[in-house]
C-alpha cells in the first residue's frame, strides 16, 4: 500500500506491550511461569490485599534499560512510577502502576527496510514500565465470568512509537524488527501466542496538507499478520466514513480475526481520564552512570550490526544476511555451522547459508518445526556441506543425503557410506562412460555439431544416469567438451 490511499494519507503509531523476561513479578516475588494453574502464582500484594506494599524488581529495570539501549534511546537517570486509575474486573487494586510523567527511556529509533529496498527510520517516543492486569475468563460458564490473577503484576514494557508509519506494511516491519531486537537483547521472549507481546495500533487518515484526523485505537493485537489485516480494514473503514460524510470519533476498537473486521469497544480515554498521580509507596528510580555503563558493556551484537558482519566476514549477499539475522536462533545456528565446518572460507559459509535458506527453511515450514526441533544438530548441515566441498558427493546427491538426514537423524557421512553414494572421481572411469554415451547417440552428436548446442545438457544427463548420479559433474562437463571438439 502506498503512502496515499485513494487520496488520503495514513498515519499510524504503535504501542507495543512486551512482557519483561523476569522470573518474578514487578512488585512481588510471585513467579511468572507460563501455563500454571489459575490463581496459583498470586501473592497477597498481587491480589491487592489491604496493607500490602510493593517491592520493585531490579531485574525488570535492567531489562528495560537494555531494551532502550537496543533502540538507541536515552536512558533517564531518574524515572518515577504513577498510579493510573481505572476499573477492570481483573485489576483488583483499581489502579495500574505505570510511568507517565517520567519514563525510564525516551527517544530512540528503529530502521526498517521498505519494499523498494530503501530504509526508513521509525522514531520511538518512550519506553515505560508497568504492571499487567489479570485475565477474565468468559467461556467456562454460561452464567459467570472467572478471574485468573496469575498475570496480575507481571512486568511489562510499553514501547510507544511516534506516528511515523504510513502503511500497514511499515507497521508490520516495525513490529518484526522491534521483536527481533528485544529477543537479541534478551529482555523479552516476545511470544505473541502466549500474549507476551501485544500491539495497540493508533490510526487516522487525512488529506495531504490538512491537520491529522481523529484516531482510532485498535487494542491487543496478538500477531503481526493480524496487525496488517486490522490496519487494512480500519483504513478502508475510515475512508468510507469520510466519503459518506460521517464523523470519525476517537474510540478504542477491537479486531476480530475470524471476520477480519474491527468493532467499537469504548470511547478513547485521555490521560486526564485516568487521574494519574505519583505512587506514594514507591520512590523514584535513580540509575547511576556506572550502572548504565555496566549494562552497555553487557549488550550483545544487535541485528543490524550482525547483518553487516555477516556480509563483511562471510561474504554473504545483503538479502541472505537479512534472512539469517531475522531470527536470533537462526543466526546463532548459522555461525555454529560455519565454525563446525572443516573449511574456514567465505565460499563454504555462503554454501551453508544457501542450504539453510533453501533446503532447511523449506523443511521447517513444511513440517511446522523450529531450528531446535528439526531432528538433527546444525553441525550435521556443516558436515553435509563439507562433503560437497571436498567432492565426496555432488550437490545433487547432497539433496538425497539431506532428505535421509531429516527422516533418520543420521550423520551425513554415515548415510553416504550406508547408501554407497560416494562420488566417482576417477577420470578414466568417467571418460569411458562419456565415450559410450556419445557412441550410443550419434544423431544427437550430429545435431550438436550442426549448432544445436542445447543438447550438451542431454549428454550430461545421460552420463550422470549411466554413473547412477555419482559422477563428478565438473569432470563430466570437461570430458564432454573435450570429446565433442574431437568428433
Amino acid at each position: 500500500m502506498e503512502n496515499l490511499v485513494k487520496g488520503w494519507e495514513v498515519i499510524i503509531g504503535l504501542e507495543v506491550h512486551a512482557q519483561i523476561a523476569t522470573k518474578s513479578k514487578l512488585f512481588s516475588s510471585s513467579p511468572t511461569a507460563y501455563g500454571a494453574d489459575p490463581n496459583t502464582q498470586v501473592s497477597f500484594y498481587d491480589a491487592a490485599m489491604p496493607g500490602m506494599l510493593p517491592v520493585l524488581n531490579e531485574n525488570a529495570i535492567d531489562q528495560a534499560v537494555k531494551s532502550g539501549l537496543g533502540f538507541k534511546g536515552t536512558i533517564n537517570n531518574i524515572s518515577r512510577f504513577d498510579r493510573k486509575n481505572y476499573f477492570y474486573p481483573d485489576l483488583p487494586s483499581g489502579y495500574q502502576i505505570s510511568q507517565l510523567y517520567y519514563p525510564i527511556v525516551t527517544d530512540g529509533h528503529i530502521d526498517i527496510e521498505l519494499q523498494d529496498g530503501t530504509t526508513k527510520r521509525i522514531n520511538i517516543e518512550r519506553i515505560h514500565i508497568e504492571q499487567d492486569a489479570g485475565k477474565s475468563i468468559h467461556d467456562l460458564s454460561p452464567e459467570f465470568s472467572y478471574i485468573d490473577l496469575n498475570r496480575s503484576g507481571v512486568p511489562l514494557m510499553e514501547i510507544v512509537s511516534k506516528p511515523d508509519m504510513r502503511s500497514p506494511y511499515e507497521a508490520m516491519q516495525y513490529v518484526k524488527k522491534l521483536r527481533n531486537i528485544l529477543k537479541y537483547v534478551g529482555s523479552s521472549d516476545c511470544n505473541m501466542e502466549r500474549g507476551n507481546l501485544r500491539v495497540d495500533a493508533n490510526i487516522s487518515i487525512h488529506k495531504p496538507g490538512e491537520p491529522f484526523g481523529k484516531r482510532a485505537e485498535i487494542k491487543n493485537i496478538n500477531s503481526i499478520r493480524f496487525l496488517g489485516q486490522a490496519l487494512e480494514y480500519e483504513i478502508e473503514r475510515q475512508i468510507i466514513a469520510h466519503e459518506m460524510g460521517e464523523e470519525i470519533v476517537q474510540e478504542t476498537r477491537l479486531f476480530d480475526s475470524s471476520t477480519g473486521e474491527t468493532r467499537s469497544m469504548r470511547s478513547k480515554e485521555d490521560a486526564a481520564d485516568y487521574r494519574y498521580f505519583p505512587d506514594p509507596d514507591l520512590k523514584p528510580v535513580i540509575l547511576s552512570e556506572e550502572r548504565i555503563e555496566r549494562l552497555k558493556a553487557e549488550m550483545p551484537e544487535l541485528p543490524d550490526e550482525k547483518k553487516q558482519r555477516f556480509m563483511s566476514e562471510y561474504g554473504l549477499k545483503a538479502t541472505d544476511a537479512a534472512v539469517l539475522i531475522d531470527d536470533k536462533e537462526i543466526a546463532d545456528c548459522f555461525e555454529r555451522a560455519v565454525q563446525a565446518s572443516k573449511f574456514k572460507s567465505s565460499e563454504t559459509a555462503k554454501l551453508i547459508a544457501n542450504w539453510m535458506i533453501s533446503e532447511l527453511f523449506a523443511i521447517l515450514n513444511k513440517e511446522n518445526k523450529t531450528i531446535d526441533t528439526v531432528g538433527f544438530p546444525i553441525e550435521y548441515l556443516a558436515e553435509l556441506v563439507d562433503l560437497i566441498v571436498d567432492k565426496t558427493i555432488s550437490g545433487k546427491i547432497a539433496k538425497t543425503v539431506f532428505a535421509e538426514m531429516v527422516s533418520t537423524s543420521h550423520k551425513p557421512s554415515d548415510i553416504v557410506k550406508e547408501l554407497g553414494l560416494v562420488q566417482i572421481q576417477d577420470e578414466g572411469v568417467i571418460r569411458k562412460v562419456v565415450e559410450e554415451v556419445l557412441t550410443k547417440n550419434p544423431a544427437q552428436v550430429e545435431q550438436y555439431k550442426a549448432g544445436k548446442t542445447q543438447l550438451f545438457g542431454f549428454f550430461v544427463g545421460q552420463s550422470m544416469k549411466a554413473l547412477q548420479g555419482k559422477g563428478n559433474p565438473e569432470t563430466i562437463n570437461k570430458l564432454l567438451q573435450e570429446l565433442l571438439r574431437q568428433i
